[in-house]
């Protein structure tokens, strides 16, 4: 006599279903859509667009109070019918410096830290971003989020010269060798920066960091400075200026931008010294890249 076994309910429920999952065979886009895709998140980040609102509030404050005074010097050359500018093209960004420094102490972190706390660098070089993708979708956003912030104070410096009927052509050299001095300005701040973030997870210790570096440098350049100043060795002044990255681009502009040197007793540094003024830039921003490109080899492990 056959015997029967009795069903589970289990195996009464059993189902099998066909959830119809099939290969991808549309378009690969690639390395360099992803690495462009990167570039854009990242700048997009850097002033809080795409982020909560909390996230916007900081970036956008720094970019009106770098566009307000330029905005109020128009006025005023508008109304007063000047002759020239209150400041020069160049010269602008050395004064707001402390505004740049902040604003790239803020979002460098904002850049990389949160990728190396939260351990997602290692996902983004499964495939197919490569290392040197990474490095330089990085390192060009948050150089063209300092370039935006730099250089909108200057266009509105610019039109308001051209609407207060200053001559075209000495106001568009001066807003074309300001664009040229805040280009290196840029590329110099982001790549020490973005060094200086990478070293550590945490976004406090490295906006600590990068204020520090950045601040106490030209601080301290600028008290020895004014001591050779007082101690009549003037020649020391070019060379000192050498040790902070504001100095640097002061520098370079004295030299070859036609600026006025804000160094102290408006000493500024000859040809040769502001050739050694241009290579120490360009050093500091290829040591950066090399530095970031040596960091995330080892992140991607």
């Amino acid at each position: 006599m056959a015997v029967e076994h009795p069903v589970t309910a289990a195996g009464d429920q059993t189902r099998i279903h066909n959830i119809g999952y099939r290969s991808y065979d549309g378009p690969r886009l690639g390395r360099a859509y992803a690495t462009r895709s990167l570039y854009s998140q990242s700048l997009r980040g850097a002033y809080g667009l795409g982020r909560s609102v909390k996230s916007k509030v900081l970036p956008m404050l720094l970019f009106v109070v770098m566009c307000v005074p330029a905005a109020i010097m128009v006025a005023v050359a508008v109304a007063t019918k000047a002759k020239e500018l209150p400041v020069d093209y160049t010269r602008y960004a050395i004064i707001m410096q402390a505004v740049i420094s902040l604003y790239v102490a803020a979002q460098a972190p904002q850049s990389v830290s949160r990728d190396l706390r939260f351990k997602t660098v290692p996902l983004y070089f499964s495939r197919p971003i490569e290392t040197a993708d990474y490095v330089r979708a990085k390192y060009a956003a948050l150089a063209s989020a300092l370039f935006i912030l730099t250089a909108a104070p200057l266009l509105v410096l610019y039109v308001g010269a051209l609407l207060a009927k200053l001559d075209f052509t000495d106001q568009t050299k001066g807003f074309a060798q300001g664009l040229m001095s805040v280009a290196l300005l840029s590329l110099l701040f982001a790549g020490l920066s973005l060094v200086i973030a990478s070293v550590t997870p945490r976004r406090g210790f490295g906006i600590a960091a990068v204020i520090a570096v950045l601040t106490i440098s030209y601080g301290a350049v600028s008290a020895l400075q004014g001591i050779a100043e007082l101690q009549d060795s003037t020649g020391a002044i070019a060379w000192i200026g050498l040790f902070s990255p504001v100095t640097l681009i002061d520098g370079v502009q004295s030299a070859f931008l036609g600026a006025t040197s804000t160094f102290p007793g408006g000493v500024a540094p000859s040809n040769g010294e502001g050739a050694v003024y241009v290579l120490v830039t360009l050093g500091l921003i290829a040591a950066s890249y090399g530095l970031l490109m040596r960091r995330y080899r080892k992140v991607g492990l």
